[in-house]
């Protein structure tokens, strides 16, 4: 490779961030070109590639990049200093490389319309309906949680093993499908992370490798709270890259699920998210919806609690701040407070089309 294709390849990044940034300007045009088009077919080809491996190739590229980055430093750290052009040109190589297959391979999905836009619901509400969804996912949670251990004192604790939850996950996508048909599911690539141990001490359940399409859930997790996270990082391979939209689409599509493990788990998973932030908005209101709740089901939350506690860490905040500002740069304005969205597309989900 000749001087001239080298710093054009290393220099190509500026313009690419440019086409990106036009592109956001359009989602009505990423939407339909990419995030309906092309992209559907690149993430099935991604997961036809890697989804038959029993493990996660995305951990294993990752470890070999970082394996091979710092014994380019070994080797060649010295002619940094000494030719520092070398070094500049061969780094703006890499990055451009790994710019344009991010958004290529996935990434293009943060300027798609929003969920609520191609579900036809509204995204605001207000407190009366924030109360209504708290009264119906408590009704449901208890009603749930008495069925299964007949004792509204007890916790309730899935029975199935890592295995069967991401096979349950993968049929409740076959059923939704019948109604969201946008949300069909082909290649399953559901798989644990090998990193799960770093992934718990950083706060987090699972994650979606744009390179290769694999979901990756965290091992460690909660046996609660496999079913949504797992149908959550599903929804990033279908395209869905806001954090509020997949939390959205994990919930629905195990609230709706036959095994009424999974309808516990995503009852009480949204209505976390709902108590949340009923009470950040009257602390009256909330007391009074939280004493309607079965004591097993606060027990749940109670071990859930115990469970990150038990992993709390001077570094945890610094890779949240590291993923709050990723996801501001690719226009989430409200980074890892998006999250919280959910409870408005739950509410009014729930107004047209029942949950």
């Amino acid at each position: 490779m000749n001087k001239t294709v080298r710093l054009t390849l290393a220099v190509s990044i500026i313009p690419q961030f440019f086409l990106v940034r036009l592109m956001a300007l359009n989602p009505n045009w990423v939407e339909k070109y990419y995030s309906e088009g092309i992209y559907p077919y690149i993430g099935s080809f991604q997961r036809f590639l890697f989804g038959w491996l029993p493990f996660s190739a995305g951990d294993v590229f990752y470890t070999l990049i970082g394996f091979a980055i710092l014994r380019y430093l070994y080797l060649k750290g010295k002619n940094i200093w000494r030719k520092p052009m070398v070094f500049f040109t061969e780094l703006g190589i890499s990055l451009s490389m790994v710019y344009f297959l991010f958004h290529f391979l996935w990434g293009l999905n943060y300027y798609r319309l929003p969920i609520h836009e191609k579900l036809g619901i509204e995204k605001e509400y207000n407190l009366e309906d924030l109360v209504n969804i708290n009264t119906l996912l408590i009704e449901r949670s208890n009603s749930l949680q008495l069925s299964l251990v007949k004792d509204s004192l007890q916790p309730v604790h899935i029975p199935y093993s890592t295995k069967e939850m991401f096979a349950k996950t993968i049929e409740g996508y076959k059923k939704i499908t019948k109604t969201n048909p946008f949300f069909k599911y082909n290649n399953p690539s559901l798989k644990t992370s090998l990193y799960s141990l770093g992934l718990t001490y950083m706060g987090y359940g699972g994650y979606l490798n744009p390179f290769t399409n694999e979901a990756q859930v965290n091992a460690k997790l909660p046996a609660i709270r496999q079913p949504t996270v797992s149908a959550h990082e599903i929804g990033h391979q279908l395209g869905y890259s806001s954090e509020s939209a997949t939390n959205f689409i994990g919930f629905l599509v195990s609230l709706q699920h036959n095994d009424p493990y999974f309808r516990y788990a995503a009852n009480t998973h949204a209505l976390a998210y709902c108590l949340s932030d009923l009470k950040q908005k009257d602390q009256q209101a909330f007391e009074k919806v939280w004493d309607q709740l079965n004591p097993g089901i606060k027990a749940n939350y109670q071990e859930l609690s115990d469970f990150w506690t038990s992993y709390e860490n001077v570094t945890e905040p610094v890779f949240k701040a590291l993923f709050n500002s990723y996801l501001k740069a690719n226009k989430q304005a409200d980074g890892i407070y998006s999250y919280n969205k959910v409870v408005g597309l739950l509410i009014n989900y729930q107004k047209v089309h029942g949950i």
